[in-house]
């Protein structure tokens, strides 16, 4: 049996985190989830206030050679030692996680399809289409009640960069999908679907039983 990527694109606040839960609780311990939030570079002598000018949502804030590279090692049935980030602070922890190898390798983040390597390496491609103004409430309401931020500095950050680079290069990325998904993880239709699909590509090559059922 073959080891599947799926990569989950789409806006800040589109629900990829919720469609990413959604199967991995559908594969259960079949799938590992891989966030591209953890791969941002390190600033290192920079001050708070310094990090907090950065633009944290063009494709170059992120170590994303780092990310293919550990997706390859868990395609190759390798575990990986990933970073992990405080958002709070803008800076790489100390401490990095283990994460072992699995049939299914989720990898979600906003500018998954802007790295063309990233997107040979995903087996299947979805991005989460959500309307603009609902994600922007996610996204206030996340930064400000599990971030720490304050209101005035959320919304500043979403019209200097992240409206700007979504724009730029998020919604284009949505070209290099195979399947989109209006309203993330409350489609529930979407979902279904896409849980067969994984399904026949894991299995294509196997006569095991299908490891969900409907």
């Amino acid at each position: 049996m073959k080891r599947l990527i799926i990569g989950i694109a789409g806006g800040t606040g589109s629900g990829k985190t919720t469609v990413a839960r959604k199967l991995h609780k559908a594969f259960g311990n079949k799938a590992v989830i891989l966030s591209h939030d953890y791969y941002y570079k390190v600033y290192e002598g920079m001050t708070y206030e310094e990090r907090c000018k950065l633009n944290y949502d063009h494709p170059n804030s992120l170590d994303t050679d780092l990310l293919v590279e550990h997706l390859k090692q868990l395609k190759a049935g390798k575990s990986i030692k990933h970073p992990t980030y405080d958002f709070s602070r803008h800076m790489r922890n100390d401490k990095w996680e283990v994460l072992e190898p699995a049939d299914i390798i989720i990898v979600e983040g906003i500018l998954l399809f802007t790295h063309q390597e990233l997107c040979k390496i995903c087996d299947i491609k979805l991005f989460v289409d959500t309307d603009a103004d609902v994600r922007f409430i996610r996204r206030l309401r996340r930064d400000v009640n599990k971030r720490g931020r304050s209101l005035d500095s959320v919304i500043e950050q979403y019209l200097t960069t992240v409206k700007p680079m979504h724009e730029q290069f998020v919604e284009p990325s949505k070209r290099q999908a195979d399947i989109i998904i209006p309203e993330g993880g409350h489609n529930t239709i979407a979902i279904s679907t896409i849980i067969d699909a994984i399904n026949r590509q894991l299995f294509a090559d196997s006569k095991g039983e299908k490891i969900w059922q409907e």
